[in-house]
């Protein structure tokens, strides 16, 4: 799809898009099977009418019509997206209606775009950064869990059941009677109503418990302890470490989880302050996002929210009265949240365009084969897939944006997060802002999820 972008006064453009025919022929052929199903003809079912009964029946205009306006819209947005053009508006369309289905055809769109940011000298700004720093209680509390995979397993009498116990029940409801079921408290092996109400009783005690199944009913059973056991924690020493691991001593094991818990806090500490470079830029370049753009990455976010809460069964609406939070209030805040994401990649696009940076397809296409083969798929099936969808492009474009950051995040004066929240806590009125607790998009947070769509 070509497309020519022309520089109008007052932040507009005009985009003359081409739209290759056989992306014509799939519009006419997807109207024609939506108009099948609303025309009656006699003699023809719904959706069974011919073509050219069709024809026949609404006329050549009609059928084009429903193909350009149920298309349109599409072929623009995705030619926003290649040519970096970010709206901020609905655009004015002009067009004549395609002669045919087997000829190129064009339109013209003119739109109000966001402004481009005046950017800083962004080696000039000050961002902070967290120490590297593995506290002892983290590593402590890793090697307690090596501990516990191997640990031994002691039945006890004179004590309650304890949070952390390994206990033997029967479970009887009224369909249904498991006996010597073994509950590792603490593993989410049953419902947390029962885990919780195991808890303090002793062996040969019975408790009538319930708790909503996920239809909102409830079910109710009755829970004998049988046998409590604990776990024996095995020492510290070199036989853990052969026990548990690879290693021969236990100075070597502790310094093997002390470095991989190291590399995953410096991991941590570097995307943060990538995000935070981002955001200091953002404000210093005082950009304010808004239009379609937003509003798009707001239903993005609302979508992947509610499949998120949904994979655990639940509906989001019960969530949101569960969490007693209003379907309002978590638009407004995945709101914030775009607004944000589209305000880091409006001035990262812009340090790329100041930069020169452009990403070649051999890059693309390397990244695409190594999370292809990373997933188990065809690199080559899922580049044309990515080529198709128009997904190789969006691709491209997060992979300079990350290349923006990277040239961002190395060239900012890095200094102590302390001196940093030092002075963000003194006081301004340009502060009074409500906190966000949200996640913010990042273009190493985008470029996984392009490859794999």
């Amino acid at each position: 799809m070509q497309t020519e972008v022309e520089e109008l006064p007052e932040n507009r453009v005009r985009m003359t898009v081409q739209v290759p025919s056989h992306d014509v022929h799939h519009a006419v052929e997807h109207a024609a099977e939506d108009l099948a199903q609303s025309v009656k003809v006699p003699g023809f079912r719904k959706g069974k009418v011919p073509r050219q009964v069709l024809l026949q029946r609404v006329g050549r205009e009609r059928l084009m019509t429903e193909a350009v306006e149920s298309h349109i819209g599409g072929w623009f947005w995705n030619a926003a997206a290649r040519t970096r053009v970010r709206p901020v508006e609905q655009p004015e369309y002009d067009f004549e209606l395609p002669a045919s289905d087997d000829e190129d055809w064009k339109f013209t769109a003119t739109v109000a775009v966001q402004a481009k940011p005046e950017l800083p000298d962004w080696r000039e700004l000050e961002v902070g950064a967290a120490e590297v720093e593995v506290p002892e209680e983290l590593v402590q509390h890793e090697l307690d869990a090596l501990r516990s995979t191997i640990a031994e397993l002691v039945p006890v009498d004179g004590r309650p059941v304890a949070p952390d116990d390994t206990v033997v029940v029967d479970l009887v409801a009224d369909d249904e009677t498991r006996r010597d079921y073994v509950v590792e408290l603490g593993r989410g092996a049953v419902v947390e109503e029962v885990e919780l109400g195991l808890v303090g009783m002793s062996a040969g005690e019975t408790k009538e418990m319930s708790f909503e199944l996920a239809d909102g009913s409830t079910q109710s059973l009755a829970a004998t302890v049988k046998e409590i056991k604990e776990k024996v924690l095995p020492p510290l020493d070199d036989d853990l470490a052969r026990a548990a691991s690879e290693f021969e001593t236990f100075a070597e094991l502790r310094d093997d989880v002390e470095s991989r818990l190291r590399e995953q806090i410096e991991e941590e500490v570097e995307t943060r302050f990538r995000a935070d470079a981002a955001d200091a830029l953002v404000a210093a370049s005082k950009v304010d996002a808004a239009g379609p753009l937003v509003e798009s990455r707001t239903r993005e976010l609302l979508r992947a929210f509610a499949r998120q809460v949904e994979a655990r069964g639940v509906e989001l609406e019960t969530f949101l009265a569960m969490t007693g939070q209003q379907p309002e209030e978590l638009v407004a805040r995945l709101r914030d949240e775009a607004q944000r994401s589209v305000a880091r990649e409006l001035v990262l696009d812009t340090v790329a365009e100041q930069l020169g940076l452009d990403v070649p397809d051999a890059e693309v296409e390397e990244l695409v084969r190594e999370q292809a083969e990373a997933l188990g798929d065809d690199p080559e099936q899922m580049l044309v897939a990515l080529r198709e969808s128009g997904r190789f492009e969006a691709l491209r474009e997060d992979l300079r944006l990350r290349q923006a950051l990277d040239r961002v995040a190395e060239e900012v004066k890095r200094i102590p997060l302390a001196q940093a929240e030092a002075r963000e806590a003194i006081w301004t009125p340009d502060k009074e802002k409500p906190p966000t607790e949200t996640k913010l998009w990042t273009p190493d947070q985008q470029q996984s999820e392009g490859a794999r769509s």
